[in-house]
């Protein structure tokens, strides 16, 4: 069942990444299993492909998306209010100065 659907696969991607490295893992697992004929191991082949080069691209979509909100925490990071305001507020109460960080 889930290898006629894996067929109709590329044409319409799996909604996530999850669901890509699943159907990815059932092709690796059917060619391992080496029961399939040259035309169908070829065609599980050419889907596990499609399937690994769209699991690479959203993975780098979500690395760019992570490096632009750290740069973003960086920069604004400077103009936290709970930063300046917590070192305020830790110095005029005296005696917690030694403890900048809880960590």
């Amino acid at each position: 069942m889930s290898a006629k659907r894996g067929k109709e696969g590329p044409a319409d991607a799996p909604a996530s990444f999850d669901e890509s490295l699943d159907r990815l893992e059932e092709v690796v697992g059917e060619l391992e299993e080496g029961g399939l004929g040259l035309e169908e191991s070829l065609e599980r082949y050419k889907e596990g492909v499609g399937l690994l080069k769209g699991c690479r691209e959203r993975l780098a979509s979500f690395r760019a998306q992570v490096e632009e909100l750290t740069a973003e925490g960086v920069i604004d990071h400077d103009q936290d209010p709970d930063v300046d305001g917590g070192d305020e507020g830790v110095s005029a109460g005296g005696g917690m100065d030694e403890l900048d960080t809880p960590f």
